[in-house]
């Protein structure tokens, strides 16, 4: 059985290499021994919503009389330990307040950053997400769990161990890697291996001989920052390479080792399976229970259940690419939108632990339990850090207070993604900022489905341009757009000021329209917005 994510165990997984325990004792503290419930940033302008058992990270916290002061208050919350930048400052009412409050405090190592510790640590829980179907072993340790399966294989070589993906990320570590040199610590801290080392490794044909056979390779140190040697092997399924192992050993293993390390790829490989394998179930699983929640039908209170969302009001986001839709079968435009799921879901996670997103159809949907007001700023967020690479936009529905209010949440979110996506300048909207272009498309649809066709003075305007080759219909549409300027509607349509006069003459002539008429202008204006509409 895989030991819970709890304190003690996130201490043995990134200890000495990132964590210094300053204060607290996990072995004997029962809720140091409890798992956590999450990974919070701290944020004094706006405090988080801590789940219980929480690991808060400290991002900012400096001096001793705020540690002091923010201990106290996360004991209050019944967090289990707080994180704060080393060196940690030290005095007895420090030591006092971690000891009255039952919250630990630890110290992360200079060079790491907070980006890398929060990543770690989440890789660490993500056991614990929904979906979870009971434990399963294999090789005798719970199955997906690379970090146990590292600490294994590096007891049975007798040197710190890496497993890596095909390039060269880190998908997990033993404990011991002080011991190792300074490209070992580079790869921890950073997840990946530093491009210069692997340039190294490639140049010397390391990689070729490493991914061409089942054997260990052996591969003799480098400089002063790659000083200790490292014997690796791939991990493979099949034909496949999914990955390797890499040691750092003082001298070249034995042949038991070395068999040993052999055995190891193996179930290695098998690991990583059952988590590709698990990530697209647990994706399945989170996907149906968000569409059913949003459905609103007679499942939708379990699903929310298991969601963890029941007992509280949500606000909904539907996030869509510009120009795609739900007809199109391309492979690639369904990767990114897969890609723009996971990275919401991310998000939003780390704002609220309670949290839940998934790909529904072509459109991808949050539920977070905030206002609207916030959640336009999550969304905003989210869109400026996506960039303009890929080109998104984001509904924001209602806060629903209860199961029956979120299908009209979502369908109100849908109204306002629909707008967007038809180009309407904005990145972000409530149904409140669209509501006129939300209501012409939905007579545009009425429109489509009776099979109605311009008529009166617009009908009379687009046949006789038809007919003859000109832009009477278009020289109405910048008048009225222009508010009746005509100096400013002859620049929108880049010809002289007479030029466009005489036109408009010709549109009151051939519609006829009588201009003068608000009814007239009004019906006119309607029915050339509706013209194009999707």
């Amino acid at each position: 059985m895989r030991p819970q994510a709890s304190l003690g165990r996130v201490l043995d997984d990134l200890g000495a290499t990132l964590l210094e325990l300053v204060h607290g004792d996990p072995g004997h503290d029962p809720r140091h021994s409890a798992a956590i419930g999450g990974v919070v940033i701290h944020d004094p302008l706006d405090e988080p919503v801590l789940p219980q058992h929480a690991l808060v990270l400290g991002v900012g916290v400096g001096d001793a009389e705020q540690t002091v002061r923010l201990l106290r208050a996360l004991g209050r919350q019944e967090a289990v330990g707080l994180v704060v930048r080393a060196p940690v400052p030290a005095g007895p009412d420090l030591a006092a307040a971690a000891a009255e409050s039952g919250v630990a405090l630890l110290g992360l190592t200079r060079g790491a950053s907070w980006a890398q510790l929060a990543a770690l640590l989440r890789s660490l829980l993500a056991e614990d997400d929904v979906g979870d179907a009971g434990p399963q072993t294999l090789g005798g340790v719970q199955a997906g769990d690379l970090f146990a399966l590292a600490n294994a294989i590096a007891a049975l070589l007798d040197a710190p161990v890496t497993i890596e993906d095909r390039s060269s990320r880190v998908l997990a570590y033993s404990g011991r890697q002080d011991e190792a040199d300074r490209s070992r610590i580079e790869t921890i801290l950073g997840r990946q291996v530093p491009e210069r080392y692997a340039r190294q490794l490639t140049d010397r044909g390391i990689f070729r001989d490493l991914y061409r056979s089942d054997q260990p390779v052996y591969v003799e140190p480098a400089g002063d920052d790659f000083a200790i040697p490292r014997v690796a092997v791939a991990v493979r399924a099949g034909d496949e390479i999914l990955g390797s192992i890499w040691a750092a050993v003082r001298r070249p293993p034995d042949l038991d080792r070395m068999q040993a390390l052999r055995d190891a790829a193996r179930v290695v490989a098998l690991h990583i399976l059952r988590i590709r394998a698990g990530a697209d179930v647990e994706r399945r699983l989170r996907t149906d229970l968000l569409s059913t929640a949003l459905e609103g039908g007679p499942g939708a209170l379990d699903a929310l259940t298991r969601l963890g969302l029941a007992d509280r009001p949500v606000a909904v986001i539907g996030l869509a690419l510009l120009g795609s839709s739900s007809s199109g079968a391309d492979a690639g435009l369904a990767t990114e939108r897969q890609r723009l799921a996971d990275a919401l879901a991310m998000h939003v996670g780390a704002v609220h632990p309670r949290s839940a997103a998934a790909l529904v159809g072509d459109v991808v949907y949050a539920l977070v339990p905030v206002n609207q007001e916030r959640a336009c700023r999550i969304a905003t967020d989210f869109l400026d850090r996506v960039g303009e690479r890929t080109p998104a936009v984001a509904g924001i529905g209602p806060v629903a207070q209860d199961v029956a209010g979120l299908a009209a949440a979502r369908t109100e979110a849908d109204r306002v993604l629909r707008v967007l996506r038809t180009g309407a300048g904005r990145r972000v909207a409530r149904l409140a900022d669209v509501h006129v272009d939300a209501l012409l498309l939905d007579l545009a649809d009425v429109v489509t489905a009776r099979g109605d066709q311009p008529s009166g003075a617009v009908a009379n305007l687009l046949a006789y341009d038809a007919r003859h080759h000109t832009n009477l219909a278009d020289t109405l549409r910048a008048w009225l757009d222009a508010f009746g300027d005509a100096v400013a509607a002859a620049a929108a349509m880049y010809v002289h000021p007479n030029t466009f006069r005489y036109r408009l003459r010709r549109v009151a002539e051939v519609g006829p329209i009588d201009l003068r008429d608000p009814d007239a202008r009004f019906a006119a204006m309607l029915e050339l917005r509706l013209i194009g509409r999707p």
